[in-house]
C-alpha cells in the first residue's frame, strides 16, 4: 500500500509560500507587492475549495477589487486591522472578525492594509467550474477554464 505524501496536520504559518506571487497579467501583478499567500488547502489535496493563509504588509492589497459569478468567498481576520472595500463602502476589520461574499451578487470587494502593521487572515473560496471574475475598477475579466484562470480585457481580447 502506497503512503499518501500529504501531511496529516501542519502549523499553518510554516506552510510554503506560493511561488508565483500573482496570477494577474502585467501590469496588475505588480500591484500585489506585499501580499504573501500560503495555499493550505492544496497541501491536503483539497479540490472542492481552497484555503489560503494570507499576509499583507503595510499598504498591500489582497486582490484587485472583484466579484465572482459562481464562487462564494469567506475571510477571517487573525491579525491586524485591514480595511474592507465593497460596493457599500469601507469597513475596518479587526482580529476575530469575518466577512463573506456570496457568488453572483456583483458586490466587488478587496482588503487593503492601510496600517503600519502586518495583516494576517484566512481566505476560503470554492472552486466551482465556469466561474468568472469581474473587476469594476480595472480593464480586466477572469475566466476559470479547465481549473486555471484566464484573463482578458473587458472587450474580451486576451492579455
Amino acid at each position: 500500500m502506497l503512503q499518501d505524501p500529504r501531511p496529516i496536520a501542519i502549523t499553518a504559518a510554516e506552510a510554503p509560500v506560493r511561488t508565483k506571487p500573482s496570477n494577474y497579467p502585467a501590469p496588475f501583478a505588480a500591484r500585489m507587492v506585499g501580499r504573501e499567500k500560503r495555499p493550505l488547502g492544496d497541501l491536503f489535496g483539497l479540490t472542492n475549495f481552497g484555503v489560503n493563509l494570507t499576509r499583507l504588509s503595510p499598504n498591500a492589497v489582497s486582490a484587485l477589487r472583484h466579484a465572482h459569478t459562481k464562487q462564494d468567498e469567506f475571510i477571517y481576520i487573525l491579525q491586524g486591522h485591514p480595511t474592507l472595500y465593497t460596493d457599500a463602502g469601507k469597513t475596518t476589520l479587526a482580529p476575530g472578525m469575518c466577512a463573506g461574499f456570496k457568488a453572483g451578487t456583483g458586490n466587488a470587494h478587496h482588503l487593503i492594509n492601510e496600517t503600519t502593521e502586518d495583516v494576517v487572515y484566512l481566505e476560503v473560496g470554492d472552486r466551482t467550474s465556469g466561474d468568472s471574475g469581474h473587476y469594476p475598477d480595472d480593464d480586466l475579466q477572469a475566466l476559470l477554464v479547465a481549473g486555471a484562470w484566464q484573463f482578458v480585457h473587458k472587450d474580451g481580447t486576451p492579455y
